[in-house]
């Protein structure tokens, strides 16, 4: 006879468990930056350098995946500085966003943060093909067209409905992902990044 569970098998898990959402393989945080500049308020964006294997020219946050141990903010954080430049002690954190789940198996953890406007922006060549950025004023005039496309589940042919007593098949529920776009002249803004600008402005204009 195998080994029997008890309860304090149970209690030794799962006492002082902190919840997280299953099935993530991966973290990740950026950092939402407001700036002021001359013509207002503005959100600073990247463009991710050519040569990165992943997602090459795209607008982002500066931001990145989580290394074992770190904090959503101390991650954003780092990742401004290794991109940017931008050090943590020039940055006023304000307060973490709502994360962003993705159905390719990761979370997003925005922070926004009030980044001292007299410090200098130097994108790494590395990482970062340039920087810019766009007046919360002209975000608001400007609210993103927003498009869906179907998420549907695509279940292999071994699947044993049988088994779980649906022989006939069984109705998956599917779903739908939005994008929303962001016109701004020579840098559309879209995406996850377009995602957490939305979110960020709701209720603002």
């Amino acid at each position: 006879m195998g080994r029997q569970a008890d309860l304090e098998q149970f209690r030794a898990r799962w006492t002082g468990h902190v919840p997280e959402i299953q099935d993530m393989k991966a973290k990740y945080a950026v950092l939402v930056p407001l700036v002021e500049r001359p013509e207002g308020l503005s959100l600073l964006y990247e463009v991710r350098s050519e040569r990165l294997g992943r997602q090459p020219g795209e607008v982002c946050f500066p931001g990145g995946k989580m290394e074992a141990g770190e904090t959503p903010v101390e991650c954003a954080l780092r990742e401004t500085w290794e991109e940017l430049a931008v050090p943590p002690q020039a940055v006023e954190v304000v307060a973490s966003l709502d994360l962003v789940t993705h159905q390719g198996g990761f979370v997003m953890y925005p922070i926004l943060g009030i980044v001292d406007p007299k410090v200098s922006v130097v994108p790494s060549p590395a990482e970062v093909k340039e920087a810019f950025t766009v007046p919360v004023d002209w975000l608001l005039a400007h609210p993103p067209a927003v498009y869906t496309y179907d998420l549907a589940p695509q279940v292999g042919e071994d699947f044993p409905y049988e088994r779980i007593g649906f022989p006939q098949g069984y109705r998956w529920r599917g779903g739908k992902a939005t994008v929303p776009v962001y016109d701004w002249p020579g840098h559309p803004i879209w995406g996850l990044t377009g995602r957490i600008t939305r979110r960020l402005l709701e209720d603002m204009g």
